[in-house]
């Protein structure tokens, strides 16, 4: 197979995490339509989101597992029919515990057969330009809340939340399987490539990976990443709404962050290829923190785009930086079984924004301590980060060494 057919990869990755990602995270523009019309409070609602990432964690981690001893293909085959079944199924649930159980769970379980598989999928064919290869197939989440984010809310408006829903599931069917389909293994030179940590050729111990100092920095910098940013993004719309801006122009404050998360993938990923992974995480990690603080201030539109701008870029472009760190650390051989373990971590610490931030919501009628709790969170990351261990070759021969 060409080499040159690791940018249908990329292509396919993009679209997949796009539709995918984007269909969950809409659950942020339906949060007020489906209050309002069921009555359900928005803690209740927002739970879903939590279940949404606590299973999309350890599904990340099994299905990562899965991607390396059967192939991406079927994983993400998987999740293209499930992940339409549960958006079916959610639009005709009844009560909350079952919209919560459809969109909670089957959803975060759908979602997880994309991300994990399709970076881990990407760092095997790419040795050059990885950085920039797994942030365009990152890309896709960015380009989300600029095309998923803004037809929900359209179709929404013109059938209410249950058939848009619907019809957003029927979408997820016709464009991911046909883009899973694309999806192959890497060519063998492309897959053994760097794969020299294991003694012998021998496949590195799991048990010593998920012990070593780079894996647990990597799995606390990247869960205290998504702590502190995963509340703020899912009730945007809502905080823009609370300060007078108008419901669809909220919606736009979330395509501007998902378009400015776009850019910032691709600079902060050609940055990274250029100077190392390491400098770009923590910059772009304390840029986040001082966002996170700002929103305090802000009240008008053109405040939240300024700021949905440099907000944006920073999560968006730190987001891909750790499936590099976990290929440069483990190399080829385990990445979806690395990065899956890791993205569990993330996404167990993404968990608890949306439930946090609706309590807050709920007792205070506003959202300051969401911000302020998120930017310390924030801080803390970015303070991990600095813990990374260099990159040496005899120090990852000793954590992924074989059994003598």
């Amino acid at each position: 197979m060409s080499v040159s057919y690791r940018w249908v990869i990329v292509a396919a990755g993009a679209l997949m995490t796009c539709v995918a990602l984007g269909a969950m995270f809409s659950l942020a523009i339906f949060q007020e339509p489906i209050a309002t019309a069921t009555g359900w409070s928005h803690v209740g609602i927002a739970s879903a989101m939590t279940l949404n990432f606590i299973v999309m964690g350890f599904g990340g981690f099994l299905w990562g597992a899965a991607s390396d001893r059967f192939g991406p293909r079927i994983v993400v085959l998987i999740g293209s029919v499930l992940l339409g079944l549960a958006l079916v199924l959610a639009s005709r649930a009844e009560t909350l515990l079952q919209f919560q159980l459809t969109y909670g769970i089957l959803v975060g379980l759908a979602a997880s057969t994309f991300f994990a598989p399709m970076i881990a999928a990407t760092t095997a064919w790419f040795d050059e330009n990885r950085g920039l290869a797994v942030s365009l197939v990152s890309a896709g989440m960015g380009v989300a809340p600029m095309t998923i984010s803004p037809f929900a809310r359209w179709l929404i408006s013109a059938y209410e939340w249950r058939p848009a829903m619907l019809m957003i599931g029927i979408g997820a069917w016709l464009l991911l399987v046909p883009a899973a389909l694309l999806v192959r293994r890497p060519p063998a030179a492309a897959a053994e490539a760097g794969a020299g940590f294991a003694v012998d050729g021998a496949r590195p111990q799991l048990s010593k990976v998920f012990r070593s100092p780079q894996f647990i920095v990597l799995g606390l910098t990247f869960s205290a990443c998504c702590a502190a940013h995963s509340g703020p993004i899912f009730h945007m719309v809502n905080y823009a709404t609370i300060c007078g801006v108008a419901p669809m122009a909220a919606v736009s404050i979330y395509s501007v962050e998902g378009l400015a998360g776009l850019g910032g993938r691709l600079l902060y990923g050609s940055l990274a290829d250029r100077i190392g992974v390491k400098p770009v995480l923590v910059a772009g990690l304390l840029v986040q923190a001082l966002a996170l603080a700002t929103y305090l201030f802000v009240s008008q539109l053109g405040e939240f785009y300024a700021l949905a701008i440099v907000f944006g870029s920073a999560y968006g472009g730190v987001m891909p930086l750790y499936a590099v760190l976990a290929r440069e650390y483990f190399g080829p051989r385990i990445i979806g079984t690395v990065f899956g373990a890791a993205t569990m971590l993330s996404s167990i610490g993404m968990a608890f924004g949306p439930l946090i931030g609706g309590w807050i919501f709920d007792t205070f009628a506003n959202y300051s301590w969401l911000f302020i709790g998120s930017a310390m969170v924030g801080l803390g990351a970015a303070a991990i980060a600095l813990a990374f261990p260099p990159f040496a070759r005899r120090e990852q021969e000793a954590v992924l060494g074989a059994s003598s």
